[in-house]
Parts: structure tokens; sequence; C-alpha cells
């Protein structure tokens, strides 16, 4: 009996190891390495994991440097695609993201300081500091939400051919670096013009603006034009060493 007892205890022994091992597996996270997948990765859909901002960025799920010119290099450069048929009740925005909350005041709690949001999620009070003009705003009124791949871009360069829960992912992304805090001046400023017709007034953020702009083209898998794609080099340049 005792030799059983001890055989049984070195099986269980060796299963704890092995279980140990395969949780704390050394293989590479998905998207750790900063390599775009084949026609993009999938988003996660709305409602997903509020991601927060890495430090140093404003927006969250953001690439290095390096990462993002490797993924600049590997998209696909076409001419931009019609308007025909677009409309913004297309991307349905803002999705309802839980405790009376819709993405847009999710994003204005996420990016701002002291933020106090009232029984219906709005926000009544707080700062928030504009990326693209460096403005402080203390009323969020003032703010507006900005998709940093605007919806009719994303039309434009691949979302025309997309499913509405896909186009619904993309307008309500909080895991991937698409929406920002912004002045509403700048961003009605920006309106759906890409990088080479629209750059922030503050120079200091194009290193942010053009990894998360490169970031979200290749999730999605859209495409750029030359002119674009030039101007996020320019952008990527931007950032210090």
């Amino acid at each position: 009996m005792g030799r059983q007892i001890r055989v049984r205890g070195a099986a269980l022994t060796a299963a704890v190891l092995l279980a140990v091992a395969g949780c704390s597996g050394t293989g590479t996270a998905p998207g750790k390495d900063g390599k775009p997948s084949a026609g993009g990765s999938s988003p996660a859909a709305p409602g997903g994991s509020d991601a927060k901002p890495a430090a140093g960025d404003v927006l969250p799920g953001m690439v290095g440097v390096e990462a993002a010119r490797t993924r600049l290099a590997a998209l696909k450069v076409a001419q931009p695609g019609t308007m025909a048929g677009y409309s913004r009740a297309k991307f349905t925005h803002w999705a309802e993201q839980g405790n009376k909350c819709d993405t847009r005041e999710v994003v204005l709690k996420r990016d701002g300081t002291d933020v106090k949001q009232d029984s219906e999620c709005k926000a009544v009070s707080g700062t928030w500091k504009s990326l693209y003009d460096g403005v402080v705003v203390t009323e969020a009124s003032k703010m507006d939400i900005d998709h940093i791949v605007p919806l009719a871009e994303g039309w434009r360069s691949g979302a025309a051919g997309w499913d509405a829960a896909r186009r619904k992912a993309f307008a309500n992304d909080l895991t991937h670096p698409q929406l920002l805090s912004v002045t509403a001046a700048t961003n009605r400023s920006k309106g759906d013009q890409s990088p080479d017709l629209w750059q922030p007034p503050d120079k200091s953020s194009w290193c942010q603006y053009g990894r998360a702009w490169t970031t979200v083209k290749s999730t999605y898998g859209l495409t750029v034009t030359e002119a674009e794609k030039k101007m996020l080099g320019t952008m990527l340049d931007s950032c210090a060493a």
C-alpha cells in the first residue's frame, strides 16, 4: 500500500508540474510583436475590453515606432473607393457599454482627469487636454470623440465591403487606438480627411497620431494611398529616438 501511495503521489506531482508549465508558456502573445496579420487582425466587438493607454500614450493599443513602421510598410496601397452607399448610420454608434454608459461616455471618462459622472453616466465635470491642439477643457460638451480613422475614410478604404457587426466594432473600438477625446474645433476641422490632407496643428502630437492611424488601418486591413503613406512616414519620423 505504501508503494502504491508513493507512485500515485509522484504521478500527481508530475501532472501539476506539467499544468504549471502549460500556463506559463513562453510563446509570444498575439499582437505583441507588432506585426500585422494578413488582412488585419480581428478587432474586439463593441462592449469588449476597455483598454487603458500605456505609459506615455494617450490612446490604448498603440504599437511602438518600429512596429508601426513595419505595419505601415505592409499596408496595401490603393486608390480610395467611392462614397456610393455611404451613411454614418451604417456604423452604429455610440454603442451601449453597460451601466447606462455608451462609448462616448466611456472614452470621456478614460481620457479625462477627475471626471465625475451623473446617474445616467454623463460627464458633469472633469478636465481634458486635447492631443491635437494642446487645449485644456473643463466642460465635456466642448469635447468631441474623434474616430482616428474617420468612418467615411474607413468606407473609402475597405469598410464598404464589411458587414454591420464589423462596422459597429470599428465605430466603437475601445481596445485599439481608434477613439480619442479632442476639442470640437479640431475634430470638425479634420472632418473625414486622411493625414496627407489634415494634420494635428500641434506637431508634438504627430508621433502618436501617425502610430494610431497606422495601427488602426493595419488592424482592420484597410488600404492607404501613396500620399497618405508618405505623410504617415513623416509623422513616424517625428517620434523621439
